[in-house]
């Protein structure tokens, strides 16, 4: 994978809204009704790496407890990391994170509920991502090789695979 060079993202991004306009979406006349978002995403890790975290051998911890907590938190503060993202109550953070040896990596699959005037996608969005960036922080010294980079790391498919509103 290579990156993108900064003159080449200047060339192609198009031009720019000058205007300055922001918004918050104003739902005070939304009813408050219950609320439902997955988000599911995988971390791509070397095998071995993998296998220390299914012995419980990683330096920093148990990789799967953390995670989970940190998927959590993420959620409960994404309001704080989302501009625009009106802050909701989360009523439950359900996290699966599951080792899988043939793909060589962690899936992560988090579940937001909230009753609330509007959804909780963003919630379980940035859970997910935590989680995920949280596995990877702690298994990154078996991830590097010899030049102090992540060729066998990545995250990939973090996106939204349900949504639930109740009305009524």
């Amino acid at each position: 994978m290579s990156s993108c060079p900064p003159d080449e993202v200047r060339r192609n991004r198009g031009s720019e809204p000058r205007s300055g306009h922001v918004r918050m979406v104003d739902v005070t006349e939304k009813p408050v009704v219950y609320r439902e978002a997955v988000a599911e995403g995988f971390l791509h890790l070397r095998p071995e790496t993998l296998e220390r975290i299914l012995r419980g051998e990683v330096r920093k911890g148990d990789v799967i407890t953390v995670s989970k907590v940190a998927a959590i938190l993420a959620a409960k503060q994404t309001p704080q990391l989302i501009p625009l993202c009106h802050p909701i109550p989360i009523t439950h953070v359900e996290t699966e994170i599951v080792p899988d040896r043939e793909k060589s990596g962690v899936f992560v699959r988090v579940r937001v509920r909230t009753r609330a005037q509007t959804g909780c996608e963003m919630e379980a969005l940035v859970a997910c991502a935590t989680a995920l960036l949280t596995v990877w922080d702690m298994v990154k010294e078996y991830e590097k090789d010899e030049k102090g980079q992540y060729p066998d790391t990545w995250v990939e498919y973090i996106r939204v695979v349900e949504k639930v509103k109740v009305e009524g």
